[in-house]
């Protein structure tokens, strides 16, 4: 039985080398990336046993994202299919004023055809957490029935369900978003968003103590996590709003910071620690991602204990 189950696509990531441009490279640096993996491996290195489910094609690239995952320490649960395809993602880096790009090619991929009655509900239901993202329905209309079934199918286990708002605009519209995540959220108790996608899309107004107040209150949540950059995250617990700073860090690569925030908080919470103290576990595993390359929190609980002790009140872009 694992802490934590979670449910999603995981891609292949490739990387032009340095701040080359995707249409004069020569070669890429590839590595297995998605928002649910990555929880899972954040969430397992600060202690918590952590499962991955997915759908992924019975091909050698498919083979790939598992062997990777399973070498991060996670354990997979997987449907091989023998129709579509692995999903990858295109990374071009750069500073300013370019800034990074992601190009997806993710359509037509084994994941987006998953039915809750393919995957392992049963190990949904012997979880202490279920965790998915709103990455997850955006792929396909069978995939925002599933992501609805697997919520159900933890909350009839009595599985606590977490969810990450996770808005991605090259996958859906704003009024998409809204209309179909809002109706997964009376089957969520914890809710992870960033402040922007609570104004843009959702259409809340206020300062992020606000937003966790007004979304805690209106959608009975038992918690709400609103993170605003580089100004940390608040949470709402009890009707209680925490705050909490970020640390300073000197980033690497950013892709992968909330996923590993939202790891180690939940991995946090597992352990017993209360609302407060998962924030501060949280913000710091989410320094320490940024700096390290890739989309993986590859990093140990006596780094983050660390970070934690020593304190800190910024962060630094």
């Amino acid at each position: 039985m694992s802490d934590i189950v979670t449910f999603g696509e995981t891609m292949l990531r490739l990387s032009p080398p340095g701040s080359a441009r995707l249409e004069e490279a020569a070669e890429f640096e590839v590595r297995a990336a998605g928002a649910e993996s990555n929880v899972a491996i954040a969430a397992n290195r600060l202690g918590a046993t952590a499962t991955w489910l997915s759908k992924v094609p019975e091909t050698p690239l498919g083979r790939r994202v598992v062997g990777e995952l399973r070498q991060h320490g996670i354990e997979t649960d997987v449907v091989w299919s023998h129709r579509g395809r692995q999903g990858t993602y295109y990374l071009e880096q750069a500073g300013k004023p370019r800034g990074s790009n992601v190009i997806y090619d993710r359509e037509h991929t084994a994941i987006s055809t998953a039915e809750a009655r393919e995957l392992n509900t049963d190990l949904v239901q012997d979880a202490r957490v279920f965790f998915t993202s709103g990455i997850t329905p955006a792929l396909s209309s069978t995939l925002r029935e599933t992501t609805a079934n697997m919520l159900k199918a933890a909350r009839q286990g009595g599985t606590t369900t977490a969810f990450d708002f996770n808005y991605r605009h090259k996958l859906w519209s704003p009024d998409e978003a809204k209309e179909t995540l809002t109706r997964l959220f009376p089957g969520i108790d914890v809710l992870v968003i960033a402040a922007r996608d609570a104004r843009t899309v959702l259409g809340f107004e206020g300062d992020p103590r606000q937003l966790a107040h007004k979304l805690g209150s209106q959608y009975d949540f038992t918690t709400v996590i609103v993170t605003r950059g580089a100004e940390g995250a608040v949470g709402w617990h009890d009707s209680v709003v925490h705050e909490q700073e970020a640390y300073e860090t000197e980033t690497v690569s950013s892709i992968g910071t909330g996923d590993a925030f939202t790891g180690a908080f939940i991995a946090r919470r597992l352990h017993g620690d209360d609302v407060p103290t998962a924030l501060e576990y949280a913000a710091a595993t989410a320094a320490l991602k940024r700096t390290i390359p890739g989309d993986v929190a590859l990093l140990s609980k006596d780094e983050v204990d660390a970070v934690v002790k020593e304190g800190g009140k910024s962060i630094s872009r």
